[in-house]
Parts: C-alpha cells; structure tokens; sequence
C-alpha cells in the first residue's frame, strides 16, 4: 500500500502557492462573475481592486480512491488609504477568501469565493 504524503511538498516539493494564486487572479483578470453573496443577491460581474494581496491561511489535500487533490485557502485583503486628523496610514481591507483546488498534477480543478461585496476598492454590478 502506498503512503500517505505529510505535506503538500511531499507531492509538489517546488510550488509556489503564492504564484498559483496571483495567476489564478490574473487569468480571470481580478473578476468574479455569476457570484451570489450569503444573502441570496446575485451580482453579473464583481471586479476586484488590482491592489489585491493573497495569503495562504490553510491547505489541505485530499484522496478518493487513487486521486489526490489539494485545496488552498486564502484570505484577500487590498491596500488602502485611511486620512485621519490630516494624516494618511496605509491599512490591510480584507475583501474575502478565496479557495482554489488542484489535481495532483496541479491542474486546476474548482474554485470558491467569499467575497465582502461592500469592501472598499471592490466594484459589484448587480
């Protein structure tokens, strides 16, 4: 019986999430479409600000049968400019998580999005 990998670097040693996650966002050109929020609202498209940091909260792989798969989990948050009192400081706007699942092969199979549509830099059509 073959064993059962510890890590994700045990399958993929030379991966860098932080790269999947940036293409991901690339490819679909930092937009969501089709996306229903917690309450029931649809939205055509939701475009997200370009600003967009990904960091990687938890991982987790996953067997059925003889396939593998991984799942990773990110929580997005932009960049964004506070004034108060005449002062500017930059602060984290956490604009939601978004979950990414790959084959062993780390062909991209699925994702999901949460996404606080009232967060500041995001732009929502409904």
């Amino acid at each position: 019986m073959e064993d059962i990998p510890n890590s994700w670097e045990d399958i993929q040693p030379d991966v860098n999430v932080n790269a999947l996650v940036r293409e991901h966002l690339e490819l679909c050109d930092y937009k969501v479409c089709g996306y229903w929020d917690e309450q029931d609202e649809f939205y055509e498209e939701i475009t997200l600000p370009r600003s967009l940091a990904a960091k990687l909260v938890s991982s987790f792989i996953g067997f059925t049968g003889r396939k593998r798969w991984i799942q990773l989990k990110f929580i997005l948050k932009s960049e964004s400019i506070a004034t108060d009192d005449m002062q500017s400081q930059n602060r984290a706007q956490k604009n939601g998580e978004l979950i990414l699942i790959y084959n062993e092969n780390l062909e991209f199979l699925d994702e999901n999005w949460q996404i606080d549509v009232n967060s500041l830099g995001a732009i929502a059509l409904p």
